[in-house]
């Protein structure tokens, strides 16, 4: 399609959903903007061999990347001022390969639990997930084929379970963090969202710093299922909904079911105070000026925070370093290639105060092992239903390539 085309239609698709969704953070003459940015674009790459992978992809980034000619708010009531910084490693190398920024997507305060006005793509009584709830309805509702999100318990994951979008949160460090306003340092991902896995790979392959791609082909990969007190936290209709994914893979793929995390409220609890600890440092001196400008829940994160002191933080880092050595011997004893467990305890909730549950995806995020969302269907409501699946630390080239095939079975369903 010729991109001037694909514009227009960009354009009409965003005056018919954008009004009930809000993904967006508003932005007067988006599209006059767009425009002369497209003109720039084809006059630097006149022929059609010389354009880059991404060429006039149209890219939503969550509002706590700074971006070049806009403003971060950061969900924030903060003074904007005072929390602007140079361009994201992670957008500039969008632009150099070749996509346009739609715009700023909107973000719950600081990447953290106090929602926007974004709605669900599906339902707009429903919530869209949080933190990086704008990115995964602009895709869900097919404003954008690319959004850029942060996870840091389940912000990218769980929003892309409940708007039905691929959501892809790499191996820890794999994509650059520069230019992101942090909220826990140790536990920061980069990742985006994308209609499906063939965009997913375009993307990464765009993103990664190291970006290595196997040039043989793949084994069949093991499936581990995370059996324990991990998987009880499901709802029922979030573990019918597993279970009924599991059937569909049975025969084409080696299923193997494994006991793991006993001590799962223990490594919840060791998440929050890592969160917490680090939150309060990284805000320690916006804190002091502004006070009164958060929410109540971001304030109370912080003062919990500053309650920590150092050696438990550092107790809690040993303690994650043990629990991520515990799950890769296990994968290696029962040899297991992926594990696969439920992205959210079920579909999204009903209501926009809360963004959802993160607990399925918070072990993943703990230890850094890359993570995929994989739509799954729709419940008798219409909502999306999605399935995750997550590799060993830095194999996100495997888990995005195995994930072609996973995709063609669990779309089935």
């Amino acid at each position: 399609m010729v991109l001037a085309d694909l514009l227009a239609r960009t354009e009409a698709c965003f005056a018919e959903r954008e009004p009930s969704v809000l993904a967006f953070v508003p932005e007067a003459d988006r599209f006059v903007r767009l425009q002369r940015e497209l003109a720039s674009l084809q006059s630097r790459y006149p022929r059609a061999e010389d354009r880059p992978a991404l060429y006039g992809v149209l890219a939503g980034v969550k509002d706590i990347f700074h971006v070049h000619g806009f403003v971060t708010r950061a969900g924030s009531r903060l003074p904007p001022e005072a929390i602007q910084g140079p361009e994201a490693e992670s957008v500039t190398k969008l632009k150099i390969a070749g996509a346009l920024i739609l715009g700023k997507t909107v973000t719950t305060e600081f990447a953290y639990f106090s929602p926007g006005p974004t709605r669900n793509p599906h339902n707009p009584e429903h919530t869209p997930g949080g933190s990086s709830s704008g990115s995964a309805a602009a895709v869900g509702a097919g404003l954008c084929p690319l959004a850029l999100g942060t996870q840091t318990i389940g912000s990218i994951i769980r929003p892309a379970a409940f708007c039905g979008v691929v959501g892809f949160k790499p191996s820890y460090g794999r994509i650059s963090r520069e230019g992101v306003i942090p909220l826990s340092p140790s536990l920061d991902h980069v990742g985006f969202f994308t209609p499906g896995v063939e965009g997913a790979l375009k993307a990464a392959r765009a993103l990664f710093k190291d970006w290595d791609e196997p040039t043989a082909p793949l084994k069949k990969p093991v499936l581990g299922i995370p059996d324990g007190p991990y998987l009880q936290s499901v709802s029922d209709e979030g573990r019918i909904s597993f279970e009924n994914t599991c059937r569909s893979l049975d025969g084409h793929y080696e299923l193997v079911h494994v006991p793991v995390m006993p001590d799962f409220q223990e490594i919840r609890a060791r998440h929050d105070l890592i969160l917490s600890a680090e939150a309060a440092q990284v805000h320690k001196e916006w804190f002091e000026s502004y006070k009164d400008l958060y929410s109540a829940k971001f304030s109370e994160l912080v003062q919990r925070g500053q309650r920590i002191a150092r050696s438990q933080l550092e107790a809690a880092m040993d303690a994650r370093d043990k629990f991520r050595d515990g799950l890769l011997r296990t994968m290696d004893e029962n040899g297991i290639d992926l594990w696969i467990c439920p992205p959210t305890i079920g579909p999204a909730p009903k209501g926009l105060a809360s963004t959802g549950d993160p607990v399925m995806c918070l072990p993943w995020t703990q230890v850094g092992f890359p993570a995929l969302n994989l739509p799954a269907g729709k419940n008798e409501d219409g909502l999306p239903m999605g399935f995750q699946v997550v590799a060993k630390p830095n194999l996100d080239e495997a888990l995005l390539m195995w994930a072609v095939d996973l995709e063609k079975v669990v779309s089935k369903r």
